[in-house]
């Protein structure tokens, strides 16, 4: 007798939908899909289309109740935001995946692929894929209205210098454009001393305080008024001002120590010529090549002030000029400059060419100076000289004249210049008819000084072609190795931007702070175009 053995593999058995008839596996529902579909739409209640609110001057989708956020096309963040808009309908089903459906960039919409699941006739389980459609409205935010308005602001920055030459404030405008930190104003408004920052927080007026606390000597103060306030809520509404008072000292200023001061920074001669400003004041003394720095903390502790304007900028002619090799450095003394050699020469002044008088000085410019060359300077023996310091001095340690700078032909110059640089975008009360000359100063301070030029964003001049070297009268000049190529961002027949290398002049290169926080910055585009 043999025992008959079970298969181990049993098939299901099929039942017939009670709908149509068509053999199905049997479930609790005993419906076919097709017919379940077509009796229960799990989607029910769920919108197929929804407005997503995005500004197009911060590029900024809207999120509900009143915030603002950043999302890139296609983004987690920007599928979490557009679940969020859909939160209360799809809290009835259970969401098994989502992911974006890919639209053209510029068609205004975003679609959303959905599979749900939901619990239907006697606990079958029905799943349903479905498309989502997310129109984008434009609708400018709160704070891009704010900078359209153009008047509203909550803080203040004040930036002041007492003196009557703004090449510290030149050299500042560089590097404020250098790292971007004009973005978060919502307008620049220049005055005669200086200029104004308005912000729509606290925080980045805050921010812009301390990066010129790091770039520049200053000291300032903060104050606030009050505005409105609610006593019900504790709320208060204050808007903020802070003062910021740079050293009034800039490059090429003659200046006289305090003996105190002096002696703290090596024993060096009280008077001095400042060869640049910029997280400190750099002093040389002419006599000795001896230098010291300055930091703010230290000048308002022992302020001194400039002896003589820029206005008072005398031209001498070199008659005779040596180079001194061997200078006897007295005890404690500080440290010496090595771009510089000490010359003893005599000049006189081109305006008494007609007199045989002459002046002796030594000078820092010993490695520029020959005879017959012209050189700018200041003539402390027949100038009224206002300072306490100098007023205690003995007569002998005060120098006839300081020589500041080699004198070469501005003309020239600036027909050769072949590069530029960028404005901050700024209103401006009133053009001072001294302010290109001014303007004009500094440019040449960039040609001659590498230590202020490596802080500074240099762009080519395409307009201008690039000559020899050969007819140079010895003026200084950039390399082609220190500029940056141009770059200029305009609209194509498309309507998207493109990029290419152009033209930038003064008045076109002043960047506005809307294109700024827009989606395009200028080191993606230089990043892409290495790329491609």
């Amino acid at each position: 007798m043999e025992y008959m053995t079970e298969s181990a593999d049993r098939t299901p058995g099929h039942i017939l939908c009670c709908e149509c008839g068509v053999p199905i596996s049997p479930n609790p529902a005993n419906i076919c899909v097709a017919c379940l579909r077509s009796k229960v739409d799990i989607s029910q209640g769920i919108p197929k289309q929804v407005c997503v609110s995005f500004c197009k001057q911060c590029q900024r989708y809207f999120q509900p109740p009143g915030t603002w956020i950043q999302c890139a096309l296609e983004s987690r963040e920007l599928l979490a935001l557009c679940l969020k808009k859909i939160k209360g309908p799809l809290s009835k089903v259970r969401l098994v995946d989502a992911g974006f459906v890919w639209t053209e960039p510029h068609s205004k919409r975003l679609k959303v692929k959905l599979t749900i699941q939901k619990e239907v006739m006697n606990g079958a389980i029905l799943q349903q894929v479905f498309v989502v459609d997310y129109v984008v409205q434009p609708q400018m935010c709160g704070d891009c209205h704010r900078v359209e308005a153009k008047d509203f602001w909550k803080a203040v920055v004040q930036v002041r210098q007492k003196t009557l030459h703004k090449k510290t404030f030149y050299y500042l405008e560089q590097l404020i454009l250098k790292y971007g930190m004009h973005q978060n104003t919502l307008r620049i408004k220049e005055i005669h001393d200086g200029l104004d920052f308005y912000y729509s927080s606290k925080q980045h007026a805050q921010k812009m305080v301390e990066f010129l606390q790091c770039t520049v000597p200053c000291r300032h103060k903060a104050s606030q008024r009050l505005i409105s306030q609610d006593i019900h809520s504790n709320t208060y509404n204050y808007k903020s001002t802070f003062s910021v008072e740079i050293v009034p000292i800039c490059k090429d200023n003659v200046v006289c120590l305090s003996p105190r001061l002096a002696q703290s920074l090596g024993n060096m001669n009280q008077i001095c010529v400042c060869i640049r400003v910029t997280s400190a004041i750099h002093l040389i003394d002419p006599n000795t090549l001896q230098v010291a720095d300055i930091d703010g903390s230290t000048f308002w502790s022992n302020p001194f002030n400039s002896l003589c304007h820029p206005k008072q900028l005398e031209e001498f002619i070199v008659m005779e000029c040596s180079i001194v090799r061997d200078l006897k450095r007295s005890a404690g003394a500080g440290m010496i400059s090595k771009k510089h050699m000490l010359g003893e020469v005599w000049v006189q002044k081109t305006s008494e060419m007609n007199t045989d008088k002459q002046y002796f000085c030594r000078t820092h410019l010993g490695h520029l100076l020959n005879p017959g060359d012209l050189v700018l300077g200041f003539d402390l023996a027949n100038c009224n000289l206002n300072d306490e310091h100098v007023n205690k001095m003995n007569s002998d340690r005060v120098p006839d004249v300081v020589l500041i700078k080699k004198n070469y032909d501005r003309t020239k110059r600036q027909r050769r210049r072949n590069w530029k640089l960028k404005e901050l975008a700024r209103e401006r009360e009133n053009m001072d008819t001294d302010d290109e000359r001014q303007y004009q100063d500094f440019l040449e301070d960039l040609e001659e000084d590498e230590a202020i030029r490596k802080n500074v964003n240099i762009y080519r001049d395409s307009t201008i072609p690039v000559e020899s070297d050969t007819d140079d009268e010895g003026a200084p000049r950039i390399s082609l190795a220190e500029m940056l190529e141009d770059l200029h961002i305009s609209q194509d027949a498309t309507g998207e931007e493109e990029t290419r290398a152009g033209s930038w002049t003064r008045q076109s290169c002043k960047w506005n702070t809307g294109w700024r926080r827009g989606h395009i910055s200028c080191l993606e585009i230089m990043v892409s175009m290495l790329v491609t």
